[in-house]
């Protein structure tokens, strides 16, 4: 069978799923097809923590303008479907026990201030402090930007009881939050697929080409072959970024990290359940028994456990009872293996990571809970920065290396996407995740100083 379409996306994940969204339902695009051989929003988007923040680190202010965006979307649409995704703005709350990780927070917040990330609000003083305003457990309007670095512990005890007492300074990022990811994913399918969108199940197989551009899409599927002639076609494939660029004789600049997260009924109620997305900040070293210690040391598959392991341990509630709990301790690129295979220990080491950070935890090591553990993969560049724009091939576009930011990125992405296929003007931090970037001396000198990716 052969058919023709203006646009072929491949992958129906956050991503195909928002940019099928923006081309048809706000800018009127007809003709979109959207492929994937498995459901939409099945593979790794219902797999993501689905929190978001504006609050990011530079060296430019291209990610704080594309993360502002990006919400700006979020909440135009949470307006209009009056909330179906559950937005909240509880914020992020980053926490240390190091002096000098404190002042970074201060160094750094000031330059993501004058970024245009917010006003950052340094608290030294009491609790009645003015200008330190609570977050609200749920809604997103009317709560303050920037972020609020409380340095005085009088201040942070009353705010955060639940916190450790080694904790000596938080910074909390206040547009930031958490929704739900597949409520987000299904709203924008569904007004895709209204404005005329058609999904398509199968497997892209091939991208064909005549004279260095796009020609058409072959698709394999239960029901047969389906020959798809367009001349416009879109990578958005998730963690199969590098196979499907592939299909183009294309070497696409990125890698994948496994992504895990575990989830248990918090029956004991240490976590209160208004509590920011909590993070610990530190590098730390796990408290083991001697007998454990050995245990660990002796296999080389555990053997990392026993030595210092990275910052980023953090954990956020769910629904009534639960917490998810999550820490990428095990970073690093790894192919794409499905079923996600999770290390057994994975839950444990989350609960002795977060317990410096929220001590009512260590009631659950004795006994653990059960816990039910699923995952997928980061997608990311060297740099940490989406790819979004065209490929060497004319007519051909990707949209992905949303590393962790998918669901918070997915609508300005989209967006830039968009305006790339379209021949629409494009905003100004565009240039900043054009693929074409690569090919600038420059930048890559440049990415050799590139300092904090902004990575959880």
């Amino acid at each position: 069978m052969r058919r023709s379409a203006e646009v072929v996306i491949c992958g129906a994940g956050i991503a195909g799923v928002a940019l099928a969204h923006e081309l048809a339902r706000r800018r009127g695009a007809r003709g979109v097809v959207l492929v994937d051989e498995r459901p939409p929003l099945s593979l790794t988007s219902d797999k993501s923590t689905e929190a978001y923040r504006t609050w990011w680190p530079g060296p430019d202010d291209a990610m704080i303008r594309l993360m502002g965006r990006s919400v700006d979307l979020l909440e135009e649409l949470a307006e209009a479907s009056n909330d179906r995704f559950l937005m909240n703005r509880r914020g992020y709350l980053w926490c240390t026990a190091d002096p000098v990780r404190a002042e970074d927070y201060r160094e750094h917040g000031l330059a993501a201030a004058a970024s245009g990330a917010g006003e950052l609000r340094i608290h030294t003083g009491r609790m009645s402090d003015p200008d330190y305003r609570p977050h609200r457990a749920s809604g997103w309007r009317d709560q303050p930007g920037g972020a609020d670095l409380i340095l005085e512990d009088m201040l942070l005890r009353q705010a955060f009881p639940c916190l450790g007492t080694e904790v000596y300074a938080a910074l909390h990022t206040r547009r930031s939050g958490w929704l739900s990811g597949q409520q987000l994913g299904m709203e924008l399918l569904e007004r895709a697929r209204a404005a005329g969108v058609e999904l398509v199940d199968g497997r892209v197989e091939a991208v064909e080409t005549a004279g260095g551009r796009v020609t058409g899409v072959r698709v394999g599927g239960r029901d047969g072959n389906l020959a798809i002639a367009t001349g416009r076609f879109v990578n958005a494939a998730g963690p199969m970024l590098r196979p499907v660029g592939e299909l183009l004789g294309l070497e696409l600049p990125v890698f994948t990290e496994l992504h895990l997260k575990a989830s248990f009924e918090d029956h004991l109620g240490v976590v209160p359940r208004d509590l920011p997305l909590a993070i610990w900040d530190d590098p730390q070293r796990l408290e083991w028994s001697a007998a454990e210690r050995a245990a660990l040391a002796a296999d080389e598959a555990t053997r990392h456990l026993v030595g210092t392991l990275p910052a980023g341990a953090h954990l956020r509630t769910e629904g009534a009872r639960h917490v998810l709990l999550l820490w990428p301790y095990h970073g690093g690129p790894v192919p794409v293996r499905f079923p996600v295979e999770a290390p057994a220990e994975y839950a444990e080491i989350c609960l002795r990571g977060l317990v410096r950070l929220l001590p009512g935890l260590a009631a659950y090591l004795d006994r653990l809970p059960p816990a039910f553990v699923d995952g997928g993969y980061y997608t990311r560049t060297r740099e940490n920065r989406p790819l979004a724009g065209p490929l060497p091939v004319e007519g051909a576009h990707v949209l992905g290396a949303l590393s962790g930011f998918g669901i918070m990125a997915s609508m300005a992405t989209a967006e830039l996407a968009a305006a790339h296929l379209l021949g629409d003007r494009l905003p100004a931090y565009a240039p900043a995740f054009d693929p074409r970037r690569y090919d600038d001396p420059a930048y890559l000198a440049r990415l050799e100083t590139w300092g904090d990716d902004g990575q959880l």
